[in-house]
């Protein structure tokens, strides 16, 4: 009892130094010269703040708090509102020479090693949900199976999910909940009315799904989640942290507004 080490930062210090490196990239080494102390305590306080705030959810009222895909898709259900889904992808270092898996992290996308992310926000763009990360290499539908999506909308109430042409042939098995845009049924020599109907359409469906791509722009605003330098068998609990504090930010903005 009491073994060990005594820490050199109060709680109080450890919690702030971790948001500052969170919220502003700031490095390890800038942060025990701020606090006075070495490196190795920040090191510590960093990682032992972290789990603790990944584990707090996302706070979509003072009183909800969502921690997993079940209680999203059942909190839709009972409000009644859309949700939107998305992958984001992160910037990592390149695995080391030699690793089996090193091609895995490549990104489809943009040819550069990542790691990716769902993210899952209302209809008004709020954050509710941010999965674990998989290599860059996994597709958003395949990333989507596995977390469970399909089964949670086919047991579950009755929900309406937008989502990008990523995603298509989710809708199909689970009865139309996942929306994605219109398939095109000419790929060439279509009628000038077809287009223009299937142009109105894509329009209108791009339009509602943006909100999700207004959330992910403000994850993308903590300088931890522009690009990750760190061991990327942290990045599940920095995502899961940022996106927890993000949601409680924006449910406090939404509070003061309603009293304004």
């Amino acid at each position: 009892m009491g073994a060990g080490a005594k820490h050199q930062m109060v709680f109080v210090d450890r919690l702030l130094a971790t948001l500052v490196h969170l919220r502003h990239g700031v490095t390890h080494e800038v942060l025990a010269c701020w606090f006075g102390v070495d490196r190795s305590t920040v090191t510590r306080a960093v990682g032992e703040v972290r789990p603790p705030l990944a584990e707090r959810g996302s706070t979509v009222s003072p009183d909800v708090r969502l921690r997993t895909l079940a209680e999203v898709v059942e909190h839709l259900g009972q409000t009644g509102k859309t949700g939107i889904i998305d992958g984001t992808e992160i910037r990592v270092r390149r695995p080391a020479v030699g690793r089996k898996d090193r091609d895995r992290f490549i990104s489809g996308k943009n040819k550069q090693n990542a790691v990716k992310a769902m993210v899952f926000t209302d209809g008004d763009g709020r954050l509710l949900f941010c999965s674990p990360t998989k290599p860059g290499s996994c597709a958003d539908i395949t990333h989507a199976r596995e977390l469970g999506l399909v089964k949670l909308l086919t047991d579950g109430p009755a929900v309406e999910i937008l989502a990008d042409a990523g995603y298509q042939g989710l809708g199909a098995q689970t009865g139309g909940r996942v929306v994605t845009p219109p398939h095109r049924k000419f790929k060439k020599n279509a009628p000038d009315w077809y287009e223009e109907i299937h142009e109105r359409q894509r329009k209108t469906h791009s339009s509602r799904r943006i909100r999700v791509e207004h959330g992910i722009a403000h994850l993308k605003n903590w300088r931890a989640l522009a690009r990750h330098v760190g061991r990327r068998e942290h990045m599940d609990d920095t995502v899961q942290a940022i996106a927890g504090l993000l949601s409680q930010q924006q449910t406090a903005d939404r509070i003061l507004a309603w009293q304004t």
